[in-house]
């Protein structure tokens, strides 16, 4: 079987626990965490990369969720593909259920996976952007501050990687500058596992046919 393997690098450690070191992948990219802010350039991005698969890649494994642009993207491209079937990377964490009972507990939450919070507060900084004004006399964390103005607080989501006591130090960190409330809960790679096994099932049956 030849599984070819496109990722977010936010959730990248948490696809390669999942993924491990299974032979069965001939290909695997992770494109930079931040695509999901601007959807239609995560959507032509995803599209280009798949155009340029190596021929060898019987299935691809989109190791993204709907993201806001990526919905009903298996039946836009020709090789067989198999995303996660969830509004984006936090809903298959944590269920949908839950991730809408979170939204709705005390305010307004931002969601912080472990493989987000790897690089703490300067990769939020880069996500945004929010360096690039320096020079001009404004500091990150004075964005920071207007951003995340109405936020009460920051949810760390202990996903099983490896490095998840720094990650979580990163959490309460960030919370702590900006003042918000900082709370931890456990995810779960269960949903994405699923995608994962429909894309090797998928495969199987396409070495089967040929």
């Amino acid at each position: 079987m030849r599984i070819g393997v496109l990722g977010c690098d936010a959730i990248r450690n948490e696809l390669d626990i999942i993924i491990a070191n299974d032979p069965d992948v001939v290909y695997k990219e992770y494109l930079e965490f931040g695509l999901h802010l601007r959807p239609d350039d995560l959507k032509r991005t995803i599209l280009e990369k798949i155009r340029s698969l190596p021929v060898d890649v019987d299935v691809l494994f989109l190791g993204y969720a709907y993201c806001q642009s990526l919905k009903g993207l298996p039946e836009m491209v020709d090789v067989p593909l198999v995303m996660i079937e969830h509004e984006d990377c936090i809903a298959a964490m944590l269920t949908t259920e839950r991730y809408h009972h979170e939204k709705k507990n005390g305010g307004i939450t931002w969601f912080y996976p472990a493989g987000w919070a790897i690089n703490g507060m300067p990769g939020i900084i880069r996500l945004f952007n929010l360096d690039c004004k320096n020079d001009e006399g404004y500091t990150p964390q004075y964005f920071l501050n207007m951003m995340f103005d109405g936020f009460s607080r920051c949810l760390f989501i202990d996903t099983g990687i490896e490095c998840r006591d720094q990650c979580q130090k990163n959490s309460e960190h960030f919370a702590q500058t900006l003042k918000l409330k900082h709370e931890c809960t456990e995810g779960s790679l269960d949903l994405i596992q699923e995608a994962w096994l429909k894309a090797k099932s998928m495969a199987a049956e396409i070495e089967k046919d040929t």
